[in-house]
């Protein structure tokens, strides 16, 4: 048996375990990565840790600590009442504001992580207080990054289209971009329709001060009281939540009236207005976007700096924040990324899109390899995986029986779709960002709904734009 394919055959054993057993992925992946690693792989300590996604680990612990913070002054309260203002009322208009703002931060030049990194806690705190699925809301925030990713001056775009130039085959930048933002937008109105939009539009409009409205992505509410309540459902799409303003998707709604303090995790009578925590929070918030974009600091690291500030100079309100970092999320992630490292350093990704590469029927090696994006991307870097299948299809590119266009587009939809995987960088995010939710309930939503994408999107983009021939 090949080292390459003992590899892949672990890496399903750690699935089989974590999922029938209590224990971390994470934890389980470190150990396969160590003993993969050492006995398969020949390598040593230094070997095995260069695929430790150190830039992603500060990425999920800066933004959580920082997005604590704002949770626990109220700033993410503040941000919602705001939000709901903004649309009127219309409480499922706000997915869609999500979508299109992450959408336009990529478009723009924003890295995807960094985009869903700003948005995504708020999105998720908005889903935990309307009682909106937070898989819905976690969702259109991921494929509305990918939506705007390939835009001509976009980071995805820019660099997919200098792979075509540099390897002097046909291309469309417009083409790459429609077919993306096409993709993900029809694959977010499906999510929006299955995932209780439709229930939203049903709710009507709500005013802000109707946080405490709780239910299943929402019928019209009835009844009313006074105090905190809890939510707490399954079905499809449901988390679970407590506190005010918390619920979850697959019970009967539910009123609840709560006073201000309750609202934005404030004191007593103080609403939501503006304190000087929440003034210098919502700065902080400002500045990471205006660090990550005009000047490509890292988000990470922007947003540790920030929360040590406000947690310097508001140490009350900071308090519990580190403590409420996602660090079980954190472990999970980088134990299943440095694993993958161990398989790109022994070459098993290599050796699988080769072996793919040299089927003699071009169409079926086509879709071949826009499964292998798709799967391999759902644990890895999309942007490496691109460049690294794009020049393995050129051989059969170069015959002239399949439109490079077409192919190129359905590579970088294959690649990027699945990032709303929990083991990509935006599903690891998403994951992390979501306040008061059974994390473990919400990891598995997020793998099946991942593992649909892989299984479908590459064979439907295949048939849209490889079939015909496009380019």
């Amino acid at each position: 048996m090949s080292p390459e394919l003992i590899s892949i055959l672990v890496l399903v054993v750690v699935f089989v375990i974590a999922t029938t057993r209590s224990v971390n992925m994470g934890a389980l992946a470190f150990a396969a990565a160590f003993g993969v690693g050492t006995l398969v792989a020949d390598l040593d300590a230094d070997g095995i840790f260069a695929g430790f996604p150190g830039d992603l680990f500060v990425v999920l612990v800066g933004v959580t600590y920082l997005f604590a913070i704002a949770r626990a002054n109220g700033t993410t309260d503040w941000l919602v009442h705001a939000a709901v203002r903004l649309v009127r009322g219309r409480v499922a208009l706000i997915p869609w504001v999500m979508f299109a703002l992450t959408g336009a931060l990529t478009a723009i030049g924003a890295v995807s992580p960094a985009a869903v990194a700003i948005v995504a806690p708020i999105a998720l705190s908005f889903a935990t207080r309307y009682s909106i699925s937070p898989l819905l809301m976690g969702t259109m925030v991921v494929h509305g990054a990918q939506a705007g990713g390939f835009s001509p001056i976009s980071i995805y775009g820019s660099i997919v289209n200098g792979i075509v130039e540099r390897e002097n085959l046909p291309g469309s930048e417009v083409g790459l971009f429609l077919a993306s933002l096409v993709a993900n937008l029809l694959i977010a109105a499906v999510l929006f329709a299955l995932l209780g939009g439709r229930k939203l539009w049903a709710r009507g409009a709500v005013t802000p001060e109707d946080g405490g409205v709780l239910g299943t992505g929402g019928t019209e509410p009835t009844g009313s009281g006074t105090g905190a309540g809890t939510g707490a459902g399954t079905g499809p799409g449901a988390g679970t939540g407590t506190g005010a303003g918390a619920g979850t998707g697959g019970t009967a709604p539910t009123a609840v009236a709560v006073r201000p303090d309750q609202e934005t995790g404030g004191t007593e009578g103080t609403g939501v207005r503006l304190t000087p925590a929440r003034m210098a929070t919502l700065a902080a918030l400002v500045a990471l976007v205006v660090a990550v974009l005009g000047f490509d600091l890292d988000a990470g690291l922007t947003a540790v700096t920030l929360a040590v500030v406000l947690s310097t100079a508001w140490p009350d309100d900071s308090r519990r924040a580190v403590g409420e970092i996602a660090w079980s999320t954190v472990l999970l992630i980088c134990g299943v990324l440095t694993y993958v490292g161990v398989l790109e350093e022994m070459g098993t990704i290599t050796w699988a899109g080769e072996g793919v590469g040299g089927i003699g029927v071009p169409l079926l090696a086509a879709v071949l390899l826009c499964y292998i994006g798709a799967i391999v991307s759902a644990f890895a870097s999309s942007v490496g995986i691109m460049g690294a299948l794009i020049p393995l299809a050129v051989p059969f590119l170069a015959q002239g029986e399949i439109g490079a266009v077409g192919m190129i587009a359905a590579l970088a939809v294959s690649a990027t779709v699945v990032d709303v995987s929990p083991f990509s960088t935006n599903g690891a995010l998403v994951l992390a960002a979501a306040p008061d939710v059974d994390r473990e309930r919400f990891f598995r939503q997020l793998m099946i709904y991942g593992g649909i994408v892989v299984a479908a999107v590459p064979a439907l983009v295949w048939l849209v734009l490889v079939v015909p021939g496009f380019g």
